[in-house]
C-alpha cells in the first residue's frame, strides 16, 4: 500500500503532517520512534524576534477541543537557526518552517535569514493566520493586497516549496487562496484555530488574558472539511487540511474533499503516538477498498474533480 504522496512541492513518505506549535525542538522527537508514520513536521511559529508568548494561562481544555493564547512564544528566527537548526539535522522527516509574516516590514528580514539556510529547510508555511497576536481583527477583515504583497515578496525571496495557513474566519479565504495561487505559492493549508473564549466560572472572569483564544481539537473538524471542499473547488495547488484531525476516517474524508495531505496537531497531546495509528488505518481503508495508492482516493468525494 503507498500512502506517499507529494504536496506543495514536497514528496512525503507519509501524508500525515505535524501542524506548528505542537512538536517541541528536542531533536529526540524528530527521530524514530516518535516520527513513526510522521510525513513532516511544521515547527513551532517563528517571529523576526524573539517572543516570551502571552501572559495568564494559556491553554483551557473545553468539551472538544483546546483553547490556546500561546501567542507565538519563540527564540526568534536568528534564535532558531543558530540554538535549534544544528541540532535537528539528523532527523528523520522533513522540517517545515511556520514563519509568521504579519507584516512585510517583518517578513523581509525574517525570509533574508532563513534564505541562508535554504539547504537544510525543507518549506516555509508562511503564518498569516494567527489569533493569539496582534489587533484582533487583523484576521477578521478583508487585506487581500496585503496579502498580495506579503505573498508576492515571499516567493521573490525563497525558490524552494512555499505554503501559506490562512484564517478560517477571514471573510475573503478563497480569494486569499486564488492570490496564493496567483503569487507562486505552492500549497494552501486550510486553516487555523477559530476564535472561541472560555470564562473561569470560579473567578467570574475571561480565563484568558487576551478574553479570546484559537480553538482546535475535533469540535472544528467538520468546519474544516467544509472549507477545504469549498477552496479546493477554486485552485489548482495543493490543499492541506488542518484542524480537528484526530482519526484515520477525519484523515481519509479530507482527502476524498479534495485535500493532497493533512496537519494533526491536538489529538497529539493525548496519543503521541496518533500518526502511526492514523496511517495504519489509512493503509487498511486503502487495501479494503482495492487502492493500490493515496492518491486514487484524492478528490474522490467530488469525482475526482481536483
Amino acid at each position: 500500500m503507498d500512502v506517499s504522496c507529494e504536496v506543495g512541492g514536497l514528496k512525503l513518505k507519509s501524508p500525515l503532517i505535524i501542524s506548528s506549535g505542537v512538536w517541541p525542538f528536542d531533536p529526540d522527537l524528530w527521530r524514530s520512534p516518535y516520527t513513526h508514520g510522521v510525513g513532516a513536521i511544521c515547527t513551532k511559529g517563528l517571529t523576526l524576534h524573539p517572543r516570551d508568548g502571552n501572559p495568564g494561562i494559556r491553554i483551557w481544555e473545553v468539551r472538544g477541543g483546546l483553547l490556546n493564547s500561546i501567542g507565538l512564544e519563540n527564540p526568534g528566527v536568528g534564535g532558531f537557526v543558530r540554538e535549534y537548526l544544528p541540532k535537528l539535522k539528523d532527523r528523520d522527516v522533513p522540517l517545515i518552517v511556520n514563519l509568521w509574516a504579519g507584516s512585510l516590514e517583518e517578513l523581509k528580514p525574517s525570509m533574508e535569514i532563513l534564505r541562508d539556510f535554504e539547504s537544510d529547510i525543507d518549506a516555509i508555511e508562511l503564518n498569516v493566520s494567527c489569533p493569539n497576536v496582534g489587533e484582533k481583527d487583523h484576521i477578521l477583515r478583508e487585506r487581500l493586497s496585503e496579502l498580495s504583497s506579503i505573498f508576492s515578496c515571499a516567493r521573490r525571496l525563497w525558490s524552494g516549496p512555499l505554503w501559506v495557513k490562512l484564517s478560517p474566519m477571514s471573510p475573503q479565504v478563497i480569494s486569499e487562496a486564488l492570490i496564493a495561487q496567483e503569487e507562486g505559492i505552492n500549497a494552501v493549508v486550510l486553516a487555523n484555530t477559530w476564535l472561541g473564549m472560555a470564562i473561569d466560572v470560579n473567578r467570574e472572569k475571561p480565563v484568558f488574558e487576551r478574553v479570546t483564544a484559537g480553538l482546535s481539537g475535533p469540535a472544528i473538524f467538520p468546519l474544516t472539511l467544509r472549507l477545504v471542499w469549498e477552496v479546493k473547488e477554486r485552485v489548482s495547488i495543493d490543499v492541506i487540511g488542518c484542524g480537528g484531525i484526530s482519526s484515520w476516517e477525519d484523515a481519509v474524508s479530507m482527502f476524498l474533499a479534495g485535500a493532497s495531505a493533512v496537519e494533526i496537531g491536538t489529538i497529539t497531546f493525548l496519543e503521541i503516538d496518533a500518526p502511526a495509528k492514523i496511517l495504519s488505518g489509512i493503509g487498511s481503508y486503502l487495501k479494503g477498498k482495492g487502492y493500490a495508492y493515496l492518491k486514487e482516493i484524492i478528490g474522490k468525494a467530488k469525482g475526482g474533480r481536483v
